[in-house]
């Protein structure tokens, strides 16, 4: 074997290893940071109480779901119910965030996801959408996958102003729509901030979101998993 072959292999070997245990601190860091609970801040008792819903509709992603209207916001004057197909307001009281990778986000399904797609997500090479579903209350019934969350109104004006920042401001600081994308007819797109990466995951962005409200949660988790053990284990 010649030396530059010797090297050649050497580094390609330095390489695979870098790859492997910077996928093994990830995988270590992912489930062991998941574990690590940041308590719900203390708060007096009695008073009024807004509540909010934390929600993962496929066990994967997580949305933080509120009211449509309150006397601290009213997202239907941006988050229009015509901005959904079925444009169908009755009933439909309570409005669910997610922020997440376009890419993924406009998927039909999992087994539509290519290779691109999942590179420019994982290494923040993508673009950022939000994803909002008009929810009725009937649908948000505590379970596995669904927890209710009383807040104080400080702590939803700090949630509120968290979610409206997510989104990417158009002219007039509006939020932008983003026609031609759907799941089930009471949903829609917008333009959203940042971009999204392994280490900036949608779970990731919920997590903040809670900490933000004074909720508990976990130090950092990428998963869905990491946020609800938090609530089911006790």
């Amino acid at each position: 074997m010649t030396t530059v072959l010797r090297k050649t292999f050497k580094v390609i070997g330095y390489a695979l290893g870098g790859i492997i245990a910077v996928l093994l601190l990830y995988v270590v860091a992912a489930f062991g940071l998941a574990l690590i609970a940041v308590p719900a801040e203390p708060v007096a008792s009695g008073g009024p109480r807004i509540p909010v819903y934390v929600y993962t509709p496929n066990g994967v992603h997580t949305d933080l779901v509120l009211p449509v209207r309150t006397i601290y916001k009213d997202w239907s004057q941006e988050i229009r119910y015509g901005h959904t197909t079925s444009r169908d307001s009755v009933g439909y009281d309570y409005l669910a965030f997610g922020w997440g990778d376009k890419g993924f986000f406009y998927i039909p399904s999992w087994s539509d996801l290519t290779f691109p797609i999942a590179f420019r997500a994982t290494f923040h090479l993508g673009t950022a959408a939000m994803h909002t579903t008009f929810h009725r209350e009937s649908e948000l019934k505590p379970s596995a996958t669904c927890v209710r969350l009383e807040l104080t109104p400080a702590q939803y004006e700090r949630l509120v102003a968290y979610v409206q920042g997510s989104f990417k401001p158009g002219s007039g600081g509006h939020v932008q729509y983003l026609p031609g994308h759907t799941y089930a007819g009471h949903d829609a797109f917008y333009e959203g901030m940042w971009a999204y990466s392994f280490w900036h995951t949608c779970n990731v962005w919920a997590n903040k979101g809670l900490k933000v409200a004074g909720q508990r949660a976990a130090l950092w988790t990428p998963l869905s998993g990491g946020i609800f053990r938090h609530y089911h284990s006790e």
